[in-house]
């Protein structure tokens, strides 16, 4: 499968997949996005189940049987694994040459 065609995730997409490493409900994520970005990522709930349904069509997240029947908690699926840590290759590309062209300045 051609994984590149999901990248770059933009930076919401990138912490809503790197919270759902582990299984997690919506509110859960919404905090987590927030305490990884530091407070400067915040997403609403709309966007957030916007998002999860995009992800869920693309097959990069589904939702896994919870006894908690008031919320839906989802997981990175395989396909989503590969694509973030794709992304996180991507990203330390980036940081790594900008620290190569940035290294005579001072």
């Amino acid at each position: 499968m051609n994984f590149d065609r999901f990248l770059p995730l933009t930076e919401t997409t990138f912490y809503i997949m790197l919270s759902l490493l582990e299984p997690s409900h919506g509110y859960a994520v919404m905090q987590n996005v927030e305490q990884l970005s530091e407070n400067k990522v915040k997403i609403a709930a709309g966007t957030l189940y916007g998002a999860f349904e995009n992800l869920v069509r693309q097959k990069l997240i589904k939702a896994v049987a919870t006894e908690d029947t008031r919320r839906k908690v989802y997981v990175l699926t395989a396909e989503g694994k590969e694509v973030l840590k794709l992304e996180i290759r991507r990203l330390k590309h980036l940081v790594n040459i900008s620290g190569n062209v940035t290294a005579g300045e001072k």
